[in-house]
């Protein structure tokens, strides 16, 4: 189960549910755990290739590709940005304020071919729990005041992505 509670957004004047993470983040090792369960491959396999994924991942992204992970979804390289009025303004290192890493889940077609689904968010069998406008989000790096959210559904880009007003394109 998911968990979300209600915040209100001082801008808009709109409250929204916001996902909240709960307790400490799963380790590699029970994630590793887990999956030598599932699998042929021992524990120790599993936490060597997971430990060896990011460098592998960031060496592909760097040389512009995207790294699609099946069953999971797409990486990519993107870029928070700030604009200039004129091309001799335009300086990339000044203009670049961070690079950052966009994951889109892996789309699959329904059996009936009319709908899709998404790795990891498949909203028919997750459910959600509410809890207290008291709860904390347990997330590193998270802060109830910047919750990256604009309260009507989109990300403002705080979380990832990129926000530099060119447009997304999925890959």
């Amino acid at each position: 189960m998911a968990y979300y509670k209600k915040v209100f957004n001082k801008k808009q004047g709109v409250y929204y549910p916001h996902a909240i993470v709960q307790g400490k983040p799963v380790s590699t090792e029970a994630i590793a755990k887990e999956l030598s369960r599932m699998s042929t491959v021992s524990n120790s396999d599993v936490q060597a290739v997971l430990g060896d994924i990011a460098e592998v991942m960031h060496t592909r992204m760097a040389a512009g590709k995207s790294v699609h992970i099946k069953g999971l979804g797409y990486f990519r390289y993107t870029l928070s940005t700030k604009g200039v009025k004129t091309l001799e303004e335009f300086d990339f290192q000044k203009q670049v304020q961070a690079v950052r890493v966009e994951f889109i889940p892996e789309r699959l077609k329904s059996n009936s071919g009319k709908h899709y689904t998404r790795a990891l968010v498949d909203s028919g069998e997750l459910e959600w729990i509410e809890l207290p406008a008291s709860a904390e989000d347990s997330m590193p790096g998270i802060d109830d005041d910047d919750t990256g959210s604009t309260g009507d559904g989109t990300d403002n880009g705080s979380n990832g992505g990129s926000d530099s007003g060119t447009g997304s394109n999925p890959l």
